[in-house]
């Protein structure tokens, strides 16, 4: 067909869009979801992807996708599966688990889930080459805003179908308190959950952090980070873009990758004016490393038990199947 259906959640909605984007500029940090906005800054962004991104380029590391999926795909023993992508992207790591599902024989239903519609878009152009358009159900919606997705979800699946639920190369940008309670919530009892982190190598942490910085500092970042400030009307040679280390929240760290400007500059959305003076930074983006432990960690403290694991042998990348314990989610940890 030459149409497509998807559904959208409120979080997307314009007005509250807009009201994020206010939110973002009134605080100086911006959501990370406005780097994903446009059909241009998802080409950037899948551009650098299949550029940097170790799962894409590294042998290695790709078997660890390979192998965690082909482990949780023989986890699943109904006749049935429902597979969610949270942060689909491209879809391409959804599809692959979407093709081993099948070739065991099951009926495979995909939810492509993203902020961006241009990205659930290609997701789902992507899984349709393994599973009939009806069985494959997009939504747009914002994670870090919504809290009714156990329901949304819930009419999604079908009757009696065993649910595996993605979660990849999503953690490094939102803060863990955050999000995991949300993602806690999505796992029920008897769904499995495939999580992926960024990882810091070797066995000192703020080393391991030294060693992985100057990944992302380069052009294609930079371009892709700037397109959003520069659609807003903000110049290049406004201000520095400059990347960091520092610390966060359960003894994590963080690279941070903020526009210190150099000159002053004025902007207007709708009726809002922002005078931004030279000297002042703008939060344009940060990125969690984590260790295999702090994951197994953090996981616990929310209820999620890390059943299987697998570490690229470069240690920057990490795979993690996981369960519900039953405990009651912690977010006091520190």
């Amino acid at each position: 067909m030459k149409t497509a259906n998807i559904s959208i959640h409120e979080s997307q909605f314009p007005e509250n869009v807009r009201h994020d984007l206010l939110a973002s500029l009134r605080a100086r940090k911006i959501n990370h979801k406005f780097h994903y906005d446009s059909i241009k800054q998802t080409q950037k962004w899948l551009a650098l992807h299949q550029t940097y991104s170790p799962s894409r380029n590294n042998a290695d590391c790709q078997s660890i996708y390979e192998n965690s999926s082909e482990t949780a795909a023989a986890k699943i023993k109904s006749k049935s599966a429902h597979v969610i992508g949270l942060g689909c992207g491209g879809g391409q790591k959804d599809t692959r688990l979407l093709k081993l599902l099948k070739s065991r024989g099951k009926e495979i239903f995909y939810t492509p889930c993203d902020v961006s519609a241009a990205m659930v878009l290609t997701a789902r152009r992507t899984a349709l080459g393994v599973l009939p358009e009806k069985n494959c159900l997009p939504l747009v919606c914002d994670l870090a805003s919504t809290n009714d997705l156990p329901a949304v979800f819930g009419e999604q699946s079908p009757l009696n179908a065993a649910r595996l639920i993605t979660f990849f190369g999503m953690i490094p940008n939102f803060e863990p308190q955050d999000i995991l309670p949300k993602l806690a919530s999505l796992v029920r009892p008897k769904d499995f959950l495939l999580f992926s982190a960024n990882l810091a190598p070797g066995k000192n942490y703020a080393v391991g952090m030294e060693k992985i910085l100057p990944q992302y500092d380069n052009i294609a970042t930079r371009d892709w980070l700037m397109a959003f400030l520069f659609d807003l009307g903000i110049e290049k040679r406004d201000g520095k873009l400059k990347f960091a280390i520092e610390n966060g929240g359960f003894g994590l760290k963080r690279i941070v990758a903020r526009l210190h400007f150099i000159r002053a500059r004025r902007i207007e959305i709708e009726n809002e004016v922002f005078n931004l003076k030279r000297g002042e930074t703008i939060r344009l983006f940060f990125s969690y490393r984590y260790t295999p432990k702090r994951v197994c960690k953090i996981l616990a403290s929310y209820g999620l038990e890390v059943c299987k694991q697998w570490i690229a042998k470069s240690e920057e990348e990490g795979v993690f199947l996981c369960r519900r314990t039953g405990v009651p989610p912690c977010p006091t940890l520190k």
